[in-house]
């Protein structure tokens, strides 16, 4: 049996776009806005915020799988605001194990789509970490977390 990874992303309301996301690593806990992924207008973007959420999550998901085995760095995206972004640092020196640490860099919201955040991600070069904001894990513990919080944005209301 495997321990659950302390990392969830969640809709808080999806009534405005503003202070209606949470991010939770470990005790660490953020607040954002999904303004950025509401405005989005990239052919990947769709016109429901939980299917942008998804659609991030997943973006999230692939690049931890690409570490699987090799290790290396990714930056995952969390909050999109005017003059910074948040991100998470995944790093895996073995592409087994993993440290995820939240943090910031100088790179504006707007000047990327939250849809397709690749390119963006491999120039975070100023990342500043988030102290008492990080977690320990295995990837693939990771990559199965982020799967089923992406799916918490996809299932059927009820």
């Amino acid at each position: 049996m495997t321990t659950p990874v302390a990392l969830n992303f969640e809709l808080l309301s999806d009534g405005s776009s503003h202070d209606n996301l949470r991010l939770r690593l470990g005790p660490y806990r953020h607040t954002s806005d999904s303004y950025y992924l509401a405005i989005d207008d990239s052919p990947t973007a769709s016109t429901d915020l939980k299917t942008d959420l998804a659609r991030l999550l997943e973006q999230w998901r692939s690049q931890v799988d690409e570490l699987k085995g090799t290790g290396g760095t990714a930056y995952l995206p969390y909050d999109f605001s005017d003059q910074c972004t948040a991100w998470l640092r995944v790093s895996s020196a073995d592409g087994h194990n993993a440290e995820v640490q939240a943090g910031w860099s100088r790179i504006e919201g707007w000047s990327f789509m939250p849809s397709d955040y690749l390119a963006t991600a491999r120039e975070v070069a100023d990342f500043v970490p988030e102290a008492d904001a990080r977690i320990e894990c295995s990837l693939e513990a990771l990559s199965r977390s982020i799967a089923t919080n992406a799916e918490t944005f996809t299932a059927p209301s009820a």
